[in-house]
């Protein structure tokens, strides 16, 4: 029998805020339930009759993994019937006929819902969007499918726990979602006009728009009413996360070349020509070079599926080597390896080979969700020594807390959201054990710089984050935090 859901203070009261407030944002951190806080919302408004259906927009892994697995998991929401609407699942005929309570999309999917949303009625459903801040740039093709769609739709949630990644102009496109604009404007250009100010930045002097002294206030004042802010921290029993920086020495012909690149925008390798076309090329190219390989920018090859290849040079194995050491280090204690370039990947499984016995499994962009699954379960029954994720497959929908406490940056994102869901998957709810994050920092690179951008970035946020947090229940002791 499933066990029944018995939520804390600090849901009940999210859950109430929900049903009272038709428009909300959920700026909830991982592990806090915002998954079981909607569907409870949910269920009590369609008990109500205030609510017909539930429609849910989520990254495709979120679509099949969370949402599905939340519903079934508890026992009050036995009588809900979720679907996907992706592949098979779009078939107008099943929507007509109203077969399940609770369907899940994806924002590629939204231009399909658009077309038949004559055989789906908005007017008696809830919207809920999730890891919202895909629909952070409302000029976005996704943004003005969902514009299509808002209008219908009389009760509207956003969620993420990661609104502001890259600067308060992130909080437009998702505040439109809640309340068309009403607060923030109808317009980003009117939103930056009053709150911003343009600082052109770069060798090609492109605009960057930095809030105006005294105005980050003003917006957390103005969007207050619509969000319900709860910091993990305060409501759980949290171990402490520490970050430690690995500094790694590029050998120094490698060194060498990361110098030649980045005064010349052009390297002669052996086996072809590296090329930075502009300064955000330049930045990429750097950052591979400090990670140990780079794409060379001669035609690539044509694999056996007819697909064409991006071809790459090794240059050093120094982060090979760091990345092995920690592993050595940790006597079989499982770790999580961030990387972001596909030609990275061969480089770990070879380095980590010798130490583990077989090659690191992956969850990436050629994972299907059900090999997804399968290598989380692995992972939470501890089977995994080590396990290999990119960022933009493994940061949503995926709990990792069971399996391990330990997580290596081979290679450091720019993206604050996708590093802090990422961290999220092992540090939350459940973990049990002090939680290390090791980045692995091409020392005088592009990573220093990478590092420095993100402690920025999340300075922005932390203070948007503070500003809007919500009573709601007893806090618990705030843990700390701490960067050796």
């Amino acid at each position: 029998m499933r066990p029944e859901y018995v939520p804390h203070e600090y849901q009940v009261r999210t859950i109430e805020r929900v049903i009272r407030q038709p428009f909300l944002g959920q700026l909830l951190d991982p592990g806090l339930g915002k998954t079981s806080i909607t569907l409870e919302a949910f269920r009590q408004l369609r008990n109500a009759c205030d609510v017909d259906r539930l429609l849910v927009i989520a990254p495709l892994r979120v679509c099949y993994s969370v949402w599905p697995r939340e519903a079934a998991k508890w026992r009050q929401f036995e009588e809900l019937k979720v679907h996907v609407l992706h592949g098979d699942g779009k078939d107008p005929r099943y929507i007509r006929s109203r077969a399940a309570d609770v369907y899940v999309i994806n924002p590629e999917g939204l231009p399909w819902l658009v077309e038949h949303k004559d055989d789906f009625p908005l007017g008696d459903t809830m919207l809920a969007v999730d890891e919202s801040t895909k629909f952070k740039r409302i000029s976005s093709e996704r943004s003005k499918n969902l514009r299509r769609l808002l209008g219908d739709m009389q009760r509207r949630n956003f969620l993420t726990g990661t609104p502001a990644p890259n600067g308060l102009e992130d909080l437009h496109g998702q505040m439109f979602i809640a309340d068309r604009g009403a607060t923030l404007s109808p317009h980003i250009g009117h939103y930056r006009e009053e709150h911003f100010v343009a600082v052109p930045t770069g060798p090609q002097q492109r605009l960057k728009w930095k809030v105006r002294r005294g105005h980050a206030e003003k917006i957390y004042e103005k969007i207050a009413p619509w969000v319900v802010r709860l910091d993990a921290r305060d409501y759980l029993e949290m171990p402490e996360k520490v970050q430690v920086t690995v500094e790694v020495d590029l050998p120094p012909a490698a060194m060498d070349l990361y110098k030649e690149l980045r005064a010349e925008m052009i390297l002669e390798l052996e086996a072809g020509s590296v090329i930075a076309f502009n300064a955000g090329s330049l930045t990429g190219k750097c950052r591979q070079i400090s990670n140990g390989s780079v794409y060379y920018s001669d035609e690539g090859t044509v694999t056996t599926d007819g697909r064409t290849a991006r071809r790459s040079a090794k240059i050093h194995s120094a982060k090979d080597e760091a990345l092995a050491s920690i592993v050595e280090e940790l006597q079989g204690q499982p770790l999580l390896v961030a990387f972001e370039h596909k030609h990275e990947l061969p480089a770990i499984r070879a380095a980590l080979r010798p130490i583990i016995g077989h090659d690191a499994p992956s969850i990436d962009g050629s994972c299907s969700a059900k090999q997804g699954d399968v290598l989380e379960r692995k992972w939470n029954r501890k089977e995994l020594p080590v396990l290999c994720v990119h960022p933009l497959s493994a940061a949503h929908g995926l709990n990792l807390q069971e399996g391990g406490n330990h997580l290596a940056w081979y290679s450091i994102t720019w993206d604050l959201e996708l590093h802090d869901q990422l961290v999220g998957r092992v540090w939350r709810q459940g973990q049990t054990e002090r939680t290390f994050i090791y980045y692995l920092v091409g020392r005088d690179t592009i990573d220093e710089t990478i590092t420095e951008r993100l402690i920025e970035k999340a300075g922005v946020q932390q203070d948007l984050l503070d500003a809007l947090k919500s009573d709601l229940g007893l806090r618990a002791t705030t843990q700390k935090e701490t960067t050796p």
